[in-house]
Order: structure tokens, then sequence, then C-alpha cells
């Protein structure tokens, strides 16, 4: 185990943590990993992805120097993190986090390349949204030690990550798993495998309806976030925040939700025609808000 960034022995925290897929969650769970003491390896598809991810690691490293959310120097944050096209480093990790796009077949594939070399005293964990944890649980050589573990968008801002507990995980891990949550400074809440989860299943609910009445003409954007914001104290609104997961993201879960739930969570047309535009939100530059760089 590793000691925290203030100096003191966290046992919480195993030394190396490993993140497949070095995207915008990818590195944010990396970094917060990284500021509570961990040393990290973030495995891409490529070099040159592994080189980008390393890039935002690096400014999300210098950001919290510079805003005073670690003591530790620049230098030192960057001698903890590594990055590889190569599976083999995560051999000496504790722990590896899988982090790539919401796509089950990708998932899988990258589950199974990792698992491959992980000793067999490793945990591994997948931060999907929705997809179901005894489904990939069910392809791997180990499924009691796989757990899901759901952060959500922008992680450093975010308070909350969501255990989800499969048929067949170790009630060890899971109690671990509090831990490791615990310890990068988020709360956790543990919910049993099922479509959605507890999260994606309410959340996706509440943005749709919101997708419809815009669709319908019901009030703008903003008036519908305004609603949700000044009337039921949500920090942001469902539109706003459509826009900040991806519209891409949430009408996979919608479709996904769909066909294990049922129509209430069919797609508006709104969302399928934005999508299809290429309009998907911040990373794009135009959702439901315009979004300048």
């Amino acid at each position: 185990m590793t000691g925290s960034a203030d100096g003191t022995d966290d046992p919480a925290i195993p030394d190396v943590v490993g993140v497949a897929g070095g995207g915008r969650m990818g590195v944010g769970i990396a970094h917060a990993f990284l500021l509570a003491g961990a040393s990290v390896i973030v495995l891409e598809r490529d070099d040159e992805a592994a080189s980008q991810a390393r890039v935002g690691l690096l400014r999300a490293a210098r950001a919290s120097i510079d805003r005073g959310a670690t003591p530790e120097t620049f230098d030192a944050l960057e001698a903890r993190m590594s990055f590889t096209a190569s599976a083999d480093p995560l051999a000496g990790t504790g722990l590896v986090i899988e982090a790539v796009p919401e796509d089950l077949v990708l998932k899988l594939e990258v589950l199974a390349r990792v698992e491959a070399v992980l000793p067999g005293d490793a945990w591994l964990a997948s931060n999907t949204s929705s997809l179901s944890i005894d489904d990939i649980a069910a392809t791997l050589d180990r499924p009691d030690r796989f757990c899901g573990l759901h952060f959500f968008n922008p992680v450093p801002a975010s308070s909350l990550v969501e255990i989800v507990r499969g048929a067949r995980s170790a009630p060890s891990l899971i109690e671990a798993a509090r831990g490791w949550v615990a310890a990068i400074g988020k709360t956790p809440i543990v919910v049993k495998d099922s479509p959605g989860f507890a999260s994606s299943r309410l959340g996706v609910v509440l943005a749709l309806e919101a997708i419809r009445m815009l669709e319908e003409g019901v009030a703008s954007a903003d008036d519908i976030d305004t609603a949700m914001v000044l009337g039921y104290k949500f920090p942001v609104g469902p539109l706003h925040l459509t826009d900040l997961v991806g519209l891409d993201v949430r009408l996979g879960i919608a479709d996904y939700l769909e066909s294990t739930l049922g129509e209430r969570f069919a797609a508006p047309a709104l969302l399928r025609e934005k999508v299809a535009e290429g309009k998907l939100g911040r990373k794009s530059g135009e959702g439901f808000f315009t979004w300048p760089e």
C-alpha cells in the first residue's frame, strides 16, 4: 500500500493503480488516484493516444498545484505517472479501472487484455455507466475480483462514485472499493447490478423528459434547466448536464435501457437528430447549448 500526498500512510490505496483508457474520464480517474498518493499507469490503444493522455494528465496535475489542491511538486507528481500502449506494465498494479468508451465489445476486449497480465491478487473494475457488470464478469477468468466503479464527469469536481456489486463480486472487493473511494475524497454508494444502476437510470429519465419538453416547445433549454436548478436545487439542469456528459453517451445509455427496461427509455427524435449532426455537447462545441472553446 502507499502513502498519501500529505505523507501519512493510507492503506486504502493500492501502491499502483492502472487506468485502461486515457480519455477525459480515464485521465480524471488517474488524476484522482495520483493526488491520493498512488502511482498511476494509463493504458491506451497506441503510442499517439498514450501521448495525448500524458498531456491531459500533466495539465491536470499542473492545475491542481496552481489551485493549491496538493502540496506535492509538479516533478513529484510527474514521476508517479506513466503511459503505455502495452498491457504488460499493468502486471505491477493492485487495481486496474477500465475507462474506455461505452461499447460492450470494446470493453470486453480491453478487460480481457488487462486481466491476462494482472497478478492473481489484483482487482479489476469497469467505469461503465450502464452496461451489466454480471454480463461482463461472465467473460472474465476471475469474476470475483471484478466490480463496477462508476465515476462521474468531470471527475475532479464530482463527489460521487457508484460501486456496482456483481452477483459474483467478492464482499472483500466491495469493502475495499469503499475505502478507495473515500481515500480519493469522494463518497461511495453501493448498488447491485441492474440496468442503469441507480444514477444513470434516474439521470436518463430526467434528461429524456427534458429533451421531450424542449422538442414539444414547452419551454426553452435555459428555462427548463432553471426550473430544476432553482425549483429543485439541482446544481445544473438536465440539459446542461447532458451536454457535459455527451449527447452520444446519453443516447447509448437510453438505447441500452430501452432494450432492457422498456419503452419508457425510448430516446426522443431530437436527441437522435443532434447526435447524427455531430452536436454532442461540450466536447463538440454545441449540443443543447453552445460551448466556446
